[in-house]
């Protein structure tokens, strides 16, 4: 029993990753895995704005399978959640040896959609479901099991947030849990494009693939960064000279409201797919 209760008031010599203080562990503080992907997603997020002025300077459509769309949204999105992953994913009670190998595994996952993502695009070509020529499926397929790898890691760390209480300041642990479980509808509807994608293009109807993808894009969109937003929200409470009780009732007003909107989308999508 007393062991038991040193580990929880110590979670770091359990082996459990510890939530940082305030905005979270400080640059010097942080564990090499967490620099690593910190610097890795700047690098993304740097990629995506890049890719921003490139639009600017070159044009060119910005719906379609082929628009510099992709590397700009993909870069800033992957680059996003990264950082968030890296930072959120400190409130959780998982073992920080295998937070940091799923963390790093995550890191290299985003570079490899995201570079892929831009290979295409400075090719001209669609980079997903695109099956023209040997290279073409190469990076078509890597994107795809990496989306399947993302699938099973982001599993794991929500799977860790319901299994014990995450850590954290008032609000946190509804926050993470919440973000989690709407992040899980973020990688059901990117799995679900993937599927319907994979099956027009193995049937022959390669253009009616690459559009088949738009009525689940902003359920996907919107459930994908509802793990930072709840979170972020939660830390600026912590600022704040409120109350335990309306930090409390704040957190479930925001979660409920992103729970209608992420309703409101998916019904959206339903109807048109």
């Amino acid at each position: 029993m007393q062991t038991s209760a040193r580990r929880e008031a110590n979670p770091e010599a359990a082996g459990l990753s510890r939530a940082p203080a305030g905005t979270g562990a400080p640059w010097r503080a942080a564990r090499p895995a967490e620099r690593l992907c910190h610097a890795v997603g700047v690098a993304l997020v740097l990629s995506g704005l890049v890719h921003l002025v490139v639009y600017a300077v070159d044009g060119g459509p910005w719906d379609g399978p082929v628009s510099w769309r992709k590397p700009i949204t993909f870069g800033l999105s992957f680059g996003l959640t990264l950082i968030a992953l890296t930072w959120v994913t400190s409130y959780v009670r998982v073992g920080a040896r295998l937070r940091a190998v799923l963390l790093v595994v995550f890191a290299a996952d985003c570079v490899l959609e995201v570079g892929g993502i831009t290979l295409q695009a400075w090719r001209r070509v669609p980079s997903h479901l695109n099956m023209e020529t040997a290279l073409d499926t190469a990076v078509s397929m890597s994107l795809a099991v990496g989306g399947g790898i993302l699938v099973v890691l982001l599993t794991v760390f929500a799977v860790a947030s319901f299994k014990r209480p995450p850590s954290g300041p008032t609000g946190m642990p509804l926050a993470v849990r919440a973000g989690f479980a709407v992040l899980l509808v973020a990688l059901a509807s990117g799995a679900a494009m993937i599927a319907r994608g994979v099956a027009l293009t193995k049937t022959g109807h390669q253009e009616v693939a690459y559009h088949s993808t738009a009525a689940l894009k902003p359920l996907h969109g919107v459930s994908l960064h509802a793990v930072l937003v709840l979170p972020v929200l939660a830390w600026l409470m912590s600022r704040t000279a409120w109350s335990a009780r309306t930090k409390e009732r704040v957190m479930y007003a925001a979660v409920g409201g992103y729970a209608a909107a992420v309703l409101a989308v998916g019904a959206w999508a339903a109807v048109t797919y």
